[in-house]
């Protein structure tokens, strides 16, 4: 039986006393807002962010640094500026959280396993030039092969990394083999696919969801086989999946259904997820002769076999990568 919070406070209130509440937002002033413990980021919101005239020193910063070290390579030049001008707005969201703040690698490079590494080693040693451990940084790559066995090689050296574009339970899978600190399965973008199939519709609840129900059996997986690696839902369209997933170790959650779950006040919010409950995580666990292991073939097979992870995983890639060009060329024109 699911636990449920007291009525008492906003929906919100509720759910931070169950999951760790993250803000998907390179934007300071909603971040000071709804005051969450971690906060993630990616080129889109850097660059919304960027363009705003109260964060052009971060940008001239970012430009000096990478002018004073990259000669005239303007290609190197670009390239550092991005990884200085994250680093800049991390280390700013780190004053206003407790916790850890994301930083996403070039997705052009989710198939470049060296590549990640070097570009993860930067970043880290961005953070560490600002005063900034990188215990408080979680590096985001992109779930592919290429991604996880980077996340390895990274995990080892005490590099925490965030796992991104999560759509299938083999990624999900490898991401605990290979020591992954966090995982964001991606709730809506999940949802999207099926509606779009003729195969899921809103009027259908979220305990149908195709997205919540990924999520949980990513959940349940860990907690019966006893992986550390953290689960954080992202990526969710609508307060319905977020509820849904109350009592998952985080929630990365936009600023609009924040403010949606903040205005929510009366109700009491039920736990779906809670560890106690061992029916539930049985039943949704998949492996039930112990851990699941794969190799590159087999991951790739069933990834393979998975047309809505195989698309979402692609289109994903791609999107980042567009975000990742048009926050270039505002950097071209800046440089």
């Amino acid at each position: 039986m699911a636990a449920a919070a007291s009525a008492e406070g906003s929906t919100l209130a509720q759910l931070s006393t169950m999951t760790t509440v993250v803000a998907d937002t390179g934007v300071i002033e909603m971040i000071k807002k709804y005051k969450p413990t971690d906060a993630t980021t990616n080129p889109s919101l850097i660059y919304k962010a960027a363009i705003m005239p109260e964060f052009k020193h971060f940008l001239d910063d970012a430009i000096a640094y990478a002018k004073a070290n990259a000669g005239g390579d303007k290609a190197l030049q670009t390239e550092l500026c991005l990884d200085k001008l994250a680093v800049n707005f991390g280390v700013e969201i780190l004053s206003h959280v407790e916790g850890v703040v994301s930083t996403e690698v070039d997705a052009r490079l989710s198939f470049d396993t060296e590549a990640n590494i070097t570009r993860a080693r930067r970043i880290i040693g961005l953070y560490k030039d600002a005063g900034i451990p990188k215990e408080r940084v979680l590096i985001k790559l992109a779930s592919t092969w290429e991604g996880l066995q980077a996340a390895k090689v990274l995990e080892a050296e005490g590099i925490h990394c965030n796992m991104t574009l999560m759509f299938a339970q083999c990624q999900a899978i490898v991401a605990a083999d290979v020591g992954a600190y966090l995982v964001s399965p991606f709730v809506g973008r999940i949802r999207d696919w099926y509606i779009a199939k003729g195969e899921y519709s809103d009027d259908m609840g979220a305990e149908a969801d195709p997205g919540v129900i990924s999520v949980r059996k990513i959940w349940a997986y860990y907690k019966k086989h006893g992986f550390p690696t953290i689960v954080m839902g992202a990526s969710f369209r609508n307060t319905g999946e977020i509820t849904a997933l109350a009592g998952c170790d985080r929630l990365t959650i936009s600023p609009d259904l924040l403010e949606k779950l903040s205005a929510d006040v009366g109700s009491s919010l039920p736990r779906p997820l809670n560890t106690d409950d061992a029916a539930f995580i049985e039943a949704n666990a998949p492996g039930s002769d112990g851990p699941i292991h794969l190799d590159e073939a087999a991951f790739r097979w069933q990834l393979n076999e998975d047309p809505m992870a195989t698309e979402k995983l692609a289109e994903g890639i791609r999107n980042f990568a567009k975000d990742l060009v048009k926050l270039e060329e505002f950097i071209d024109k800046a440089l």
